[in-house]
């Protein structure tokens, strides 16, 4: 009996241990199974990117200073040749002599300097003797040099031979700032804040400027004086319109180097705004004229006679005051007076022969002991969108 018990146990011992293994190993497969299922639930993609949050971009509005955008990045140009220093002092070392006419991008302003660049030169300029690019700091003036495209220059209404309806210059390219194909219109960057007073005088009314043009080149001014001098000398009418008593050619267009090279004046007409919008430049909200109509002016812009004086006499053109009082020319219009209010407002002074014409003479002053002859010609911006605020 205690033989056939020892054969038992030795049958079923074998059989007990290798049940307890397959149990084992089917409860350590399921933990396993539950590990790897585990391990995949937590280490998904999902849990591994971070938690963020999505921050809207800024609100866009309207920049509170001199002009209706931040100078930072807009196109500047040296008026004269320049100095480029390594910080903004006089006693600053010397980097480069930049010639006139240098286009760059400006990247900061400290009191009287700017920190430009172009592909060539990095540096601080004395921005007084700069002319800043008109439409990249005040977006919501209307813009249309015709000068470089087809000039609009007529005398006592019979054209100009070689001048009229030719392109006189070279001045628009794409801005990348504005987005689109614009005019270069360059002028002293302290009359551009004269101009911007003028455009808000303007909008309040309903209204807009409409810059013909800024700077000039001296070559462009150059033809316009030797082919209006030829035709007066054939045309005894247009002869008269330049010169009756007391007027005289010069009055119409300078024969020497004129306040359009130094950069202190614009021709500038007036429209009636149909409608506008809201546009974002940067982060900043900035209004812009999608329809208008130019008001009828005493005559069409560039006629160059008598028939375009503001004042019946002509009014010494270096005083800011003197042209106060004097009697209005009969065709004077409605349009026109209104138009010399925003600019007189805004601290400009009217030019005597011609309605059209404003100047800047505390940019005069500025640059007088070191003024531009328009030796050049501006073909190229580094216009780019401005920074935010908080940057």
């Amino acid at each position: 009996m205690t033989r056939l018990l020892r054969r038992k146990n030795a049958i079923l011992f074998p059989l007990l241990l290798a049940l307890i293994s397959l149990v084992t190993a089917c409860s350590n497969s399921t933990n396993v199974e539950d590990m790897e299922d585990s391990k995949s639930v937590s280490e998904s993609p999902e849990d591994k990117i971070p938690t963020t949050v999505q921050i809207p971009p800024p609100t866009p509005e309207h920049y509170v200073g001199d002009l209706e955008l931040p100078v930072i990045g807009a196109t500047g140009f040296t008026s004269v040749q320049l100095e480029l220093k390594e910080a903004a002092s006089l006693e600053s070392e010397t980097v480069q002599l930049l010639d006139a006419g240098t286009a760059f991008e400006i990247l900061q302003e400290d009191g009287d300097w700017w920190f430009i660049q172009n592909e060539k030169s990095t540096g601080w300029v004395l921005h007084k003797y700069c002319f800043i690019n008109l439409p990249d700091v005040i977006p919501s003036i209307i813009y249309d040099n015709t000068n470089t495209y087809s000039a609009k220059y007529v005398s006592s209404g019979k054209s100009i031979p070689n001048i009229t309806g030719e392109q006189l210059y070279q001045g628009k390219t794409f801005n990348k700032r504005l987005g689109k194909e614009e005019f270069i219109v360059p002028v002293l960057y302290s009359m551009s804040k004269k101009i911007h007073f003028a455009q808000q005088y303007a909008l309040a009314d309903g209204n807009s400027l409409l810059i013909y043009e800024g700077y000039r080149p001296f070559s462009a001014q150059q033809a316009i004086v030797n082919e209006l001098t030829k035709l007066a000398a054939a045309d005894f009418e247009v002869a008269a319109g330049i010169s009756s008593s007391p007027w005289s050619i010069d009055w119409f267009i300078a024969t020497n180097v004129s306040n359009h090279q130094v950069g202190y004046a614009i021709d500038v007409s007036l429209a009636k705004v149909h409608s506008k919008e809201v546009i974002v430049i940067g982060n900043y909200a900035v209004n812009e004229i999608t329809d208008y109509t130019e008001y009828t002016m005493p005559t069409p812009i560039h006629e160059l006679s008598l028939a375009s004086a503001t004042f019946e006499k002509p009014v010494t053109a270096v005083s800011a005051t003197a042209w106060r009082g004097n009697q209005l020319a009969d065709n004077m219009n409605e349009a026109a007076i209104n138009l010399q209010t925003y600019n007189t407002k805004a601290g400009l002074t009217p030019l005597a022969s011609e309605w059209w014409h404003f100047n800047d003479l505390d940019a005069l002053n500025e640059v007088k002991d070191n003024s531009s002859d328009g030796g050049y010609v501006l073909t190229k911006v580094y216009s780019v969108v401005p920074p935010s605020k908080n940057n």
